[in-house]
């Protein structure tokens, strides 16, 4: 059995064959850098695409990455994959594969790392459309109202966890959760845990396009708000096993 490194990282990829190499490369850099024991997971969701081929050559040429090919089932629930098939790490870190955030700000979360179980990246000058603007507001009022204060940012594609304390949740979670970073956000509330939140750089993407447009956006986002409040639920009747 191969022993897990002290970081694993979680990066879903769609359709991204355009600035992936780039994006991957970078973060190999940077976490080369701080002289981290890490793995990349790169979670291939069903690309149609380059982004296979690019990934393939990525994974054959840097043994820090691994490369998983899997149908497509979406965001949520391929990040949720790579959480629970990479338990076995100290760190978990979950960034996304659109360049959006930079991996030279991860080091100011990683020094910070022993004081807290969850430090997020909060995403600082996002400019987002209307829709995206009133769910991200409906978001953080429900993961607050449901399960306490705790973090701003709440779906935040940058986040370090401390993997004790959230395996159980990974586990709980139900696989097909269009937003588990929701849950995840609101748990860390929820048990009190110590919480960090760092202003990062957000920029708009330069490679690829946004998977989900605003009519399919507000829908889904309505379907992960009722899936965040159907969790919370379930902590009072015990079936979540918290």
């Amino acid at each position: 059995m191969a022993i897990s490194p002290e970081l694993n990282v979680i990066m879903p990829v769609y359709n991204e064959a355009e600035g992936v190499t780039r994006v991957v490369t970078d973060w190999v850099k940077e976490l080369s850098s701080l002289n981290i024991d890490f793995r990349i997971n790169i979670y291939n969701d069903g690309s149609k695409d380059r982004t296979s081929e690019k990934l393939e050559f990525l994974g054959q040429t840097n043994k820090r990455i691994k490369v998983y090919h899997k149908k497509n089932s979406g965001h949520g629930p391929t990040i949720l994959l790579g959480y629970n098939e990479n338990k076995g790490s100290e760190w978990i870190f979950q960034v996304d594969s659109d360049g959006e955030m930079p991996p030279e700000c991860f080091k100011e979360l990683w020094r910070e790392r022993d004081q807290f179980d969850f430090i997020i990246g909060r995403r600082d000058g996002r400019k987002s459309n209307i829709f995206r603007s009133i769910m991200s507001f409906c978001s953080r009022m429900v993961v607050r109202v449901c399960y306490g204060r705790g973090v701003w940012d709440v779906n935040s594609p940058y986040r370090l966890m401390r993997t004790d304390s959230f395996r159980d949740i990974f586990t709980n979670i139900p696989n097909d959760t269009f937003a588990p970073n929701l849950i995840i956000s609101g748990m860390a509330g929820y048990r009190k845990m110590r919480v960090l939140e760092k202003n990062v750089p957000h920029r708009n993407r330069i490679y690829g396009q946004i998977s989900i447009r605003s009519w399919k956006l507000i829908k889904v986002s309505l379907q992960s708000l009722v899936q965040t409040i159907k969790y919370r639920t379930s902590l009072r009747s015990g079936t979540s096993n918290d």
